[in-house]
């Protein structure tokens, strides 16, 4: 009776710690993928200083419909609703940081999906009946609110290709070289009277 009730509590045991092992990898799934590789989906290095890249940013938000939350020579933030469903609501939001690099300005860019669902919540009134006091009668109206059901941090490659393509077309253009004026010729001298033949010399005989 004893062994079996050993035997028992150690299958317990190892059930247990098997658990808690699937449970920790499937905690750690999402941390594992964070690699830090030495992609550039999150970055471009882009001609300008850093403050027209920002503006070149700010620009590329508004023409996509964007409300701009932020906007400085440093960072922008802009958001933009979406309603896929009647009761779903989506908001994607956009932060930009730009930096210097040399010559020219780093752009980094993270786009984070945040999805809120309709709650309804039923609400009662108070309806006086003279000596008895009020009574609370549920009339059926609901205060309506939203709430964030999920966060996330896109990740689409070709998602940032199309923004920084798109940025690309904010960026001042290159000032291109003036062309340098060509020095004036000095002028010739005018040309004097030609000299006059000397006369034909005579024989004196």
């Amino acid at each position: 009776m004893r062994a079996s009730l050993l035997s028992a509590s150690l299958l317990a045991a190892t059930s247990a710690l098997a658990l808690t092992a699937c449970g920790g990898r499937a905690a750690d799934s999402s941390l594992l993928r964070e690699s830090f590789d030495s992609g550039d989906t999150f970055s471009r290095t882009v001609d300008g200083r850093p403050a027209e890249a920002c503006e070149a940013a700010r620009r590329t938000l508004l023409s996509q419909g964007y409300a701009i939350a932020r906007s400085d020579d440093a960072q922008v933030e802009g958001n933009k609703n979406f309603q896929p469903r009647e009761d779903d609501h989506e908001q994607l939001v956009l932060r930009i940081s730009c930096a210097p690099r040399g010559s020219q300005a780093l752009v980094f860019v993270s786009a984070v999906q945040d999805r809120y669902a309709l709650k309804k919540s039923p609400t009662s009134a108070s309806v006086g009946v003279g000596a008895l006091g009020s009574v609370s009668l549920p009339f059926g109206s609901n205060d309506d609110s939203l709430v964030k059901v999920a966060s996330s941090t896109i990740t689409d490659a070709e998602f940032y290709r199309r923004f920084f393509q798109r940025l690309q077309q904010y960026l001042p253009a290159a000032a291109k070289p003036e062309p340098q004026p060509q020095p004036a010729a000095s002028p010739q001298p005018p040309a004097g009277p030609e000299p006059e033949p000397a006369p034909a010399a005579t024989d004196q005989g």
